[in-house]
């Protein structure tokens, strides 16, 4: 019997290098993943990343389309370590926060509220409309970890690497996953 997997979606929004930083570390971790990559992402990762979807692909033991409803993610019944959206869409959160689950990422992501499973959502919008704010909270409400894609200044980040790998380390911390992407805060002496 297969280990459940990690879900990953990756929406059409902006920051599709975080996607590939977080599926590059839960291969590294050996973690199996099922992917899904939506129309809207492509695009997005062919004009940021300069790769296509074969690129995300490689990093996941089951990849299934957007349009398969019928995929076993789909299901409660079909076993998960939990969930994250990066990036994340307007649109896709707002399908979310309403319920309405019209594609796998959506209904995957409906099945992880319903079976009270970890889902993370990293939007990538700014500024963000009241809209969008009031979908996140109902989302926070709902026991979804809302993760802004914003920079760790605090870090000194010296590269959009660096910021993507705290971002992505960020996701893998809140999945349970460990890695190496970032150091986190020390306090000083005082």
């Amino acid at each position: 019997m297969e280990d459940p997997p990690f879900v990953i979606g990756v929406s059409g929004a902006s920051g599709a290098a975080i996607a590939l930083k977080v599926l590059e570390a839960l291969r590294a971790a050996r973690q199996p993943v099922a992917l899904v990559v939506t129309d809207g992402a492509v695009a997005v990762l062919r004009e940021e990343c300069g790769v296509g979807p074969e690129a995300l692909r490689s990093l996941a033991r089951d990849v299934y389309s957007d349009h398969d409803l019928g995929a076993p993610i789909a299901s409660g019944s079909r076993p998960t370590r939990g969930m994250a959206v990066v990036p994340c869409s307007v649109n896709t959160v707002a399908k979310i926060a309403l319920g309405l689950a019209d594609t796998l990422l959506t209904r995957a992501a409906h099945v992880h509220l319903k079976e009270r499973r970890t889902l993370v959502v990293v939007p990538r919008e700014t500024p963000m409309p009241s809209t969008l704010l009031r979908h996140l909270l109902t989302l926070s409400e709902a026991g979804v970890v809302v993760l802004d894609a914003a920079p760790p200044y605090y870090l000194h980040p010296r590269s959009v690497d660096d910021q993507t790998a705290y971002l992505a380390g960020k996701v893998l911390d809140h999945l349970g996953v460990p890695h190496r992407l970032y150091v986190g805060w020390k306090a000083g002496p005082e």
